[in-house]
């Protein structure tokens, strides 16, 4: 697993971490029974306090996105946490913000929005279909 942090963003680092974690586990990059790295070469890849990652971690299995096996190390957690689909709904929300900023932007109103979506999500959905025929 690889974390890209952005100091200068307004999100605090280990809350940058916990949801790389979440978003790795929502897209499935990370399954259940991975290992995390630890947290000391972790801290010390991304240039920051072991007591970051530490907290990062903490929130992850207080989320019960990991578990903590003392003495092994961090795992993810089984996949029937009900947070790996909060996890995936907060992702596809977050990329939905983006999609309403851009057509607040180009003056696309929300009927017309809404339409377009739909439409994506079902031409989507019969090119899976499709595709599963073959």
């Amino acid at each position: 697993m690889r974390f890209e942090l952005n100091f200068k963003s307004s999100k605090p680092v280990y809350l940058q971490v916990v949801d790389q974690v979440k978003a790795a586990v929502a897209s499935g990059a990370a399954r259940p029974g991975d290992t995390l790295p630890s947290i000391r070469p972790l801290a010390e890849e991304l240039r920051v306090n072991r007591n970051t990652i530490a907290k990062a971690y903490t929130e992850l299995e207080h989320q019960c996105v990991i578990t903590t096996r003392t003495g092994r190390g961090c795992f993810i957690s089984d996949a029937d946490s009900p947070l790996h689909k909060e996890a995936r709904l907060q992702l596809v929300t977050e990329e939905m913000d983006q999609a309403v900023i851009q057509a607040h932007h180009l003056q696309i109103d929300r009927d017309e929005f809404l339409q377009l979506a739909l439409t994506r999500f079902d031409a989507f959905a019969q090119r899976r279909l499709t595709a599963s025929d073959e």
